[in-house]
């Protein structure tokens, strides 16, 4: 028969969504800093043109002129500086989910810490946006449940780090 501590690396099935989250935004980010990478030397507006004519959507709509013009500003010095930034940020996400595979204690600090640094940005993001001015009701549910996960990511692993990870005592 098992042991207790055997038993919860066994079976922990909010662990394996956070790992799974963990892992899909860091690949996310891997594809994207990889996008961002090949795109940095061309014509960007013209490349979001055909993407949009590519997705069947219009280009006229207010959402997709106002995401042009931010484009068209970009140069190639930027675009470089924003895919290694997110080359580097999505290692992070890789690593903590790779280390909440294993359970290693260091790990679930990691991604107690980063989960938590989001919150209060969430948090700012939201009393900012809710200008009457300016309503984007899909912008604020995604904050919402980006701040909702970030949460319980971050009561979750701390409610039961005792019980999840490994401890290395010397």
């Amino acid at each position: 028969m098992g042991t207790d501590t055997e038993l919860v690396k066994k079976w922990a099935p909010t662990l394996y969504a956070i790992i799974a989250i963990k892992l899909v935004k860091g690949l996310l980010l891997v594809t994207l800093a990889v996008v961002a990478y090949t795109l940095a030397g061309d014509d960007l507006q013209a490349a979001y043109r055909n993407l949009l004519q590519h997705l069947r959507l219009n280009p006229e709509g207010e959402f997709w002129t106002g995401l042009a013009t931010q484009i068209g500003r970009l140069t190639e010095a930027k675009v470089l500086w924003a895919a290694a930034g997110t080359l580097v940020y999505s290692l992070f996400s890789l690593v903590e989910g790779v280390g909440l595979i294993f359970r290693v204690g260091w790990a679930g600090w990691m991604a107690i810490g980063e989960s938590a640094f989001f919150i209060p940005i969430e948090i700012y993001d939201l009393v900012h946006q809710a200008a009457p001015d300016q309503p984007r009701p899909g912008h604020t549910f995604t904050v919402l449940l980006i701040l909702a996960l970030n949460i319980l990511i971050v009561w979750y692993l701390v409610q039961n780090r005792r019980r999840l990870f490994r401890h290395h005592h010397s």
